[in-house]
């Protein structure tokens, strides 16, 4: 799990509802999911890496959050349409086009791909679609599975944090970690090549002849 930053993102530019990737598709928080997202708050607060300010998925979607200007969206699979977590994201710096997010995945979701997936969707979109340049994320030192998840995903250690908040279980360090748009695109090749420009439409002259005269 991944930390929001508190900074804000402008009003009216959230991701749009229904982007999917591989496995999941990122969608708007309805009602009916705030149920789901207390359980996974709830197995979260039992967890060791609760106890030093890990994301948290309800937390985020409480009564009088979206006043931080903070865009939270669902994570649900496309099969089945199944919630397993959450998604804030975050614009840090609208000068520099630099974003941020948190991410969470139910306890019981985890190890399946879909916080990778997610992710992949976001960044794709908002270096595709939004033209942002940079995202910058904060991760808590000891949570080993989400620096391992962004370093596979080619994020970069920036800097270590020294946070005196974190006391709890020896860590007093937070992890800065980004990357950029083209070493986005370097890594994931395929992702950029399906926001590309559209080709040529198929018609009735784009297929090749099939006669005497064919190319094998």
């Amino acid at each position: 799990m991944t930390h929001p930053p508190h900074s804000a993102l402008t009003a009216g530019r959230g991701l749009a509802p229904g982007w999917a990737g591989r496995k999941v598709r990122l969608r708007e928080i309805d009602p009916a999911d705030h149920r789901t997202l207390i359980g996974f708050d709830r197995a979260a607060a039992r967890e060791r890496s609760a106890q030093v300010g890990g994301y948290r998925h309800w937390a985020a979607h409480r009564a009088g959050a979206p006043a931080s200007g903070d865009s939270h969206f669902a994570i649900e699979t496309l099969r089945g349409g199944m919630l397993v977590g959450s998604l804030c994201l975050s614009q840090d710096d609208t000068e520099s086009d630099r974003f941020s997010y948190g991410i969470g995945i139910g306890a019981q979701h985890r190890r399946c791909g879909y916080a990778s997936d997610a992710i992949t969707v976001l960044l794709s979109f908002m270096f595709f679609e939004r033209s942002f340049r940079r995202c910058q994320v904060s991760i808590y030192g000891g949570n080993v599975g989400s620096l391992s998840l962004h370093g596979a995903l080619g994020f970069r250690e920036e800097a270590r944090l020294r946070d005196t908040e974190l006391s709890l279980g020896g860590i007093r360090y937070v992890v800065l970690m980004g990357i950029t748009a083209p070493e986005f695109a370097a890594r994931h090749r395929d992702v950029m090549l399906a926001h590309a420009e559209p080709g040529p439409r198929r018609g009735r002259h784009w297929r090749p002849r099939r006669g005497r005269h064919r190319h094998g």
